[in-house]
């Protein structure tokens, strides 16, 4: 049996196929990953799964694809946390990017995540290419919901935000200063917390949509969408002459705007999809189970 794990920032999703390929567990736990989650957190976050328990002393393949897997350091943790816990499996741990290509495209491409963080790679038809090494929220993430997050507070804060939009804010967030500051400085994720706030942009239907609103988002998504393909697209001598994938719930909501801020590139919008984890059963069971 091969358990599947797609880990995000804010939620992991496990998928358990058994000898020819069948679903027979889908689950999920909060997210997994090991750059900015202590060690103790990753291990209670799994150990506490009900769904996940039987497995923990059952002979499994268990391929974890992960934020945060970029690096030596946290994979080394996460890889200490899975043993303990799975004690009778064998363990693969790769970067979120080789899950995201394995669940879009199997031609040459670049294949982009936004989702509480954000990344990229070239994907070459065989092997998977990355960009620039990731560092996390605090100075990368452009277009990432914890990206957008932060603008939005910023935007509150500095009065740069429409009057009629600063008011359904206030109503949606906690935004006094001191519950800010301690969210962001004293508790863990704070990357996940400023994530929540992205939710704002693509939930806000009791808004008149007037043209400032409309403008007010549209600039917002804008900027962090060209900021990302400044940065993690045109990295890649290849980008304007193989297809740019998308994959997560920032990409899915923003596809138009997308395709605007590609245009002035001449960059070709390939796929998005909103989440990895289906594509990438599909691609275990063409590729896996013959």
């Amino acid at each position: 049996m091969i358990l599947i794990t797609d880990g995000g920032s804010t939620k992991c999703d496990w998928i358990l196929l058994n000898t020819v390929g069948e679903v027979i567990l889908k689950t999920q736990t909060l997210g997994l990953n090991p750059a900015v989650i202590p060690e103790q957190e990753l291990y209670q976050r799994i150990s506490e799964s009900k769904d996940l328990k039987p497995l923990f002393k059952t002979n499994i393949q268990l391929d974890f694809y992960g934020a945060g897997c970029g690096t030596k350091t946290p994979v080394s943790i996460l890889k200490k946390v899975l043993k303990s816990i799975f004690i009778e499996a064998s363990i693969i741990i790769r970067e979120d990017t080789v899950a995201a290509v394995n669940a879009i495209t199997n031609k040459p491409g670049i294949v982009c995540i936004l989702g509480t963080g954000s990344n990229s790679c070239y994907f070459d038809g065989e092997k998977v290419h990355s960009g620039v090494v990731s560092l996390g929220y605090s100075l990368m993430d452009e277009a990432s919901g914890n990206y957008f997050g932060k603008r939005l507070i910023r935007d509150y804060f500095y009065k740069k935000m429409p009057s009629v939009l600063a008011q359904q804010f206030e109503q949606s967030f906690n935004l006094d200063a001191d519950e800010i500051k301690i969210n962001l400085y004293k508790k863990p994720n704070p990357n996940m917390y400023l994530a929540s706030f992205a939710e704002f942009i693509f939930n806000n239907d009791r808004l008149e949509n007037t043209v400032e609103i409309n403008g007010y988002f549209y600039k917002l998504i804008s900027e962090g969408i060209l900021n990302f393909i400044d940065n993690h697209i045109l990295c890649f001598k290849q980008a304007q002459h193989v297809p740019i994938h998308f994959i997560g719930s920032i990409a899915h909501f923003s596809e138009d705007i997308i395709r605007d801020c590609m245009q002035p590139y001449q960059l070709e919008l390939g796929n998005i999809i909103r989440r990895p984890i289906d594509g990438l059963i599909e691609y275990y069971k063409k590729n896996k189970f013959v």
